[in-house]
């Protein structure tokens, strides 16, 4: 379970093991001693999911299985190596806030006086003052807007979170900062290097002419394959339909894959094979590459225009009554654009509104509440596609329950870019059983879920998981 606690409020999450719990094993059987003239090799690669425990980072999990195989005894010994990879848990080391907000003197003393429970209301309340700005004070109407949106949700975000905080705090989930500065190496974190752009990737494979043209079906993995060619990766949906992992090299990268999981690497031109499929969702996961000042100063990646993110196909896609649930930024103007535009072009009803607050490992807002600069939470606009003809919302056997309103969702983020946390477990309650869930713009993969995207195996690479030792 990622969820760690629930309230009224919301729901307090842990993002790191809900990616653990997956437990990824890697198995290598290695051939030894061999009598016939034949170089040491792996027979056979595979991760396999250990569904009986959770992570444990005190647990041995490197294992020596030299049993000898009967079938390979004419040509030498095979001994099993296991090794369980887990996510790098440091990108999840968020200790300190991105920015602190400055404290006068006398306040804080007073918080030196408090214990950890009492100062935490204080810590995450405490306000911009003072902090300058580098140029006018005068404000444009974007500004305005979203001051006006921040003076009407603050006080839910405030009270939800400090519920679910204090949750976290009792529970030990979450660590008073002196404490947990002791669990803390103090190393810096270095990411990976992206030596493969999927993007880039997907940019150069539009423009193969087959692409768009080839109704191919979907590619299942078989239980021996770690690797398919890039021309089925760019133009199929690939699925392990396994209950285990695997594992696909992409351009000699090496990329984990759920169990279960389904996923189409493409560019939003080449989106035919999801829809070739022929398959319904009942839930669908947006996070657009919505447009903004600093993706432009950054180039860190390509955004979308309003108009290209209404032509995603989602009526095509949804089954009937489909749960549609799209991150947005706190731009007024992309919020308006998705609840009076975006919707409504999608013959999607909108239903809640819902925030993501992000906070530390003990317990602060990862930015002042309120920051000028940024916030400490996103929007997530929860709605159901809207049927032309009068049905019934279920089959009377099926009982989903209505969608609340101004829900919390509190974890600490990831430090790598939109690593969104899961919402599987939080929504499950939303849509039918065993129910068929999507996400697009998706950059990692989820057991039971089909993701497509033109990232949508960056956070898989091998580079930000690692093996732990006994």
């Amino acid at each position: 379970m990622s969820i760690v606690h629930q309230l009224a409020s919301g729901w307090l999450l842990d993002h790191l093991s809900f990616i653990n719990k997956i437990n990824y094993h890697y198995h290598q059987q290695h051939e030894l001693h061999c009598s016939k003239n034949k170089p040491t090799s792996v027979c056979f690669d595979a991760l396999q999911m250990d569904s009986l425990s959770c992570f444990d980072a005190s647990a041995p999990c490197i294992t020596l299985d030299s049993t000898r195989n009967p079938e390979n005894d004419d040509e030498g010994n095979c001994e099993m190596f296991t090794e369980k990879y887990v996510f790098r848990p440091e990108l999840f080391n968020i200790t300190k806030p991105y920015i602190t907000a400055p404290i006068h003197k006398e306040h804080q003393q007073s918080n030196e006086k408090e214990g950890p429970m009492n100062g935490v209301k204080k810590e995450i309340s405490t306000s911009v003052i003072g902090k300058k700005r580098k140029r006018c004070v005068a404000f444009n109407q974007g500004e305005l807007d979203a001051m006006e949106y921040h003076t009407k949700i603050r006080q839910l975000i405030f009270d939800g979170s400090f519920q679910l905080i204090q949750e976290g705090l009792r529970s030990g989930f979450l660590y008073p900062l002196v404490e947990n500065q002791d669990k803390c190496s103090g190393k810096p974190i270095i990411l990976p290097l992206e030596s493969c752009s999927l993007s880039e990737l997907c940019e150069m494979a539009k423009y193969l002419p087959s692409l768009n043209n080839m109704e191919l079906e979907t590619l299942q993995l078989m239980e021996d394959d770690t690797s398919v060619t890039e021309q089925d990766l760019f133009s199929r949906v690939v699925e392990n339909k396994f209950s285990f992992s695997k594992m696909i090299t992409l351009m000699g990268q090496k990329y984990l894959l759920p169990p279960k999981s389904s996923f189409l690497l493409s560019d939003i031109s080449c989106m035919q094979p999801l829809l070739n499929c022929r398959k319904k969702f009942d839930l669908i996961v947006i996070d657009p590459p919505w447009q903004n000042k600093s993706v432009k100063r950054s180039n860190r990646y390509s955004y979308l225009s309003s108009l290209q993110i209404k032509q995603i196909p989602i009526p095509e896609l949804a089954a009937p009554h489909c749960l549609v649930v799209t991150w947005v930024t706190n731009r007024q103007k992309h919020l308006r654009f998705v609840k009076e535009e975006l919707y409504p072009s999608w013959s999607v009803e909108m239903l809640a509104e819902w925030h993501w607050v992000k906070i530390t490992t003990s317990g602060e807002f990862v930015f002042p509440l309120d920051s000028l600069h940024k916030k400490p939470y996103e929007v997530l606009i929860l709605g159901r596609v809207q049927e032309k003809t009068a049905l019934p919302l279920r089959n009377t056997d099926v009982k989903v329950l209505p969608i609340p309103d101004h829900k919390l969702i509190v974890s600490v983020p990831c430090v790598l870019h939109s690593h969104k946390p899961p919402l599987a477990e939080v929504l499950k309650d939303y849509i039918k059983t065993d129910g068929e869930c999507l996400e697009l713009f998706a950059r990692n993969l989820q057991p039971g879920w089909t993701s497509w995207g033109n990232e949508v195996l960056k956070y898989q690479h091998m580079d930000y998981f690692m093996t732990v030792e006994s």
